[in-house]
């Protein structure tokens, strides 16, 4: 069966069913970059996986619900959490986000990286982000803009959206929100051999400035 039919709960499961970590532990640079100049409130983490941001946005303050479809990088989040002493700042819920999502509306709304091989309504999922943020609250989103030097043949193929599509597939209203930023941004990245490589972001960061009449519950 190829990845793009499999179950996501299944496959994402199956990706972070090892015994070592998978990602590096550290928060996303942009968001850290982002949410640094903010005060805390309530923020919502799409795609949490191991917790990283979650955890580090608790422990700058924020009150914090950290979503994820599989149950194992929920697992292994909320044991780091506890390990840090901010559980009790994490609501960590299991979402399919193609299916469901969480209740609430956020001062901050992250979608860091939020690509899938598997069943995955993107721009959906995006349009309910842009929902779930308060009147004057933000949302960020930060994609790949290209694969990295050491993707192979197949990888390269593939089309990342520009900032500027990711954007128009939001189709915000301009009156109830405020651009501030949109393009790209380099990052030092690790490669599989240890050694280090500059990549290139997607950035869109939106501040809410009126209310929708769509918007979450």
């Amino acid at each position: 069966m190829s990845d793009a039919v499999r179950d996501p709960r299944e496959f994402w499961d199956e990706f972070y069913g090892g015994g070592d970590p998978v990602w590096s532990g550290r928060v996303n640079v942009q968001l850290a970059a982002i949410a640094g100049d903010l005060a805390a409130g309530r923020a919502l983490d799409l795609g949490c996986g191991e917790g990283a941001d979650a955890i580090w946005l608790a422990e700058h303050g924020w009150q914090v619900v950290a979503v994820d479809v599989s149950a194992n990088a929920l697992e292994r989040a909320r044991a780091t959490a506890q390990q840090r002493q901010v559980a009790g700042r994490i609501r960590f819920e299991r979402h399919d986000l193609s299916a469901s999502f969480p209740a609430g509306r956020f001062d901050l709304v992250s979608a860091q990286f939020l690509h899938s091989p598997v069943a995955l309504d993107r721009a959906a999922v995006l349009r309910r982000a842009a929902d779930a943020v308060a009147v004057g609250g933000r949302l960020l989103i930060v994609d790949h803009a290209a694969v990295p030097p050491w993707a192979g043949e197949h990888a390269r193929e593939h089309h990342f959206a520009t900032a500027e599509e990711v954007l128009a597939e939001l189709g915000i209203d301009d009156a109830q929100w405020e651009l501030l930023r949109l393009g790209t941004a380099d990052r030092q990245a690790i490669r599989p051999d240890g050694q280090t490589a500059v990549v290139p972001d997607n950035v869109i960061l939106l501040r809410r400035t009126a209310s929708s009449l769509h918007a979450a519950s």
